[in-house]
């Protein structure tokens, strides 16, 4: 169905709150992006001039013009968009999957993000599919799950999904995309859970989080530097955030009588926005952890 043309004034009124300028991207290729979104959100009734104007203005405006600018191969939006949503992403995998396969697939989005793959001179970025409609932190959060769906799906191809997992799977992609009513309050209670077990942590597993969350080490320096083989790091991170886990489920239960569903509930909110729920910057760096002692770990425990 076609839609009404998006008038020039309201067009560049969009184009400078968007920031779009900051990107090198033109007004045309902006209100191109504008006028995708806007087919895609009405492909089954026309809309008249005033749903138009109302959808436009409802967007996440900022963020489209990011992904508009690093689907047109904008270095200066890619470089943006690197240094601000990669930690979005990992926090999102590790959220999904703490065994670090979805951290893998975090990383494998980015060539399909860049957009390597060019057809008919046309850079096919990932990006594309984002019409800002959500924010961008969330949109990635979303495929970044349906990658893991579709991810589990493949490594199971000769027997169909448990119903448990296949509903688990769904519930992910759902809170990755949506909001709650409640999930302020229960990403507030979460943080303030998260960061009482953080502080909680013995000094070498504390460390181990430090290096690897807040200074954002490999597996492989940090290995080096508390002298444990890069798998020894691994397991140990593994574990502490389990332990992590257990913990702020147990201040959740015991401290505000969360139930079981409740509980599930937070880490979903989480899930669907992490906001400034960052492991790194809760480390409290300020308190003096003890140097590396290089005499544990040698024989890869």
């Amino acid at each position: 169905m076609s839609t009404p043309p998006i008038s020039g004034t309201l067009s560049s009124r969009l184009f400078d709150r968007s920031g779009a300028a900051t990107w090198d991207l033109t007004r045309e290729q902006f209100q191109a992006s504008l006028e995708t979104s806007l087919a895609h959100a009405f492909a089954d009734r026309a809309p008249s001039t005033a749903d138009v104007d109302r959808y436009l203005q409802s967007l996440h405006l900022e963020d489209l013009a990011v992904a508009s600018a690093c689907a047109a191969g904008s270095g200066r939006a890619w470089d943006h968009f690197v240094l601000q949503y990669r930690p979005v992403l990992y926090r999102a995998a590790d959220a999904i999957d703490p065994t670090g396969t979805a951290r893998e697939l975090a990383d494998a989005l980015y060539a399909e993000l860049y957009g390597l793959d060019v057809r008919a001179g046309v850079r096919q970025s990932l990006f594309r599919y984002f019409h800002g409609r959500s924010s961008l932190a969330t949109w990635l959060r979303a495929v970044l799950a349906q990658r893991f769906v579709d991810a589990k799906r493949s490594t199971r191809r000769l027997e169909p999904l448990p119903e448990t997992e296949l509903e688990e799977t769904r519930e992910s992609v759902a809170f990755a995309v949506g909001t709650d009513p409640d999930a302020p309050r229960l990403v507030g209670l979460l943080r303030a859970a998260l960061k009482a077990a953080l502080s909680e942590l013995p000094a070498r597993d504390r460390l181990r989080m430090a290096c690897y969350y807040a200074r954002e080490l490999t597996l492989a320096t940090i290995g080096r530097e508390l002298g444990e083989h890069e798998a020894t790091v691994s397991r140990h991170l593994a574990r502490t955030r389990r332990e992590i886990r257990a913990g702020v489920e147990r201040r959740l239960r015991d401290d505000h009588g969360l139930n079981a569903e409740a509980i599930e509930l937070c880490w979903r909110s989480v899930l669907a926005d992490t906001g400034d729920l960052d492991v790194g910057a809760m480390m409290d760096l300020s308190r003096k952890d003890p140097a590396p002692d290089r005499s544990e770990g040698k024989e890869g425990v």
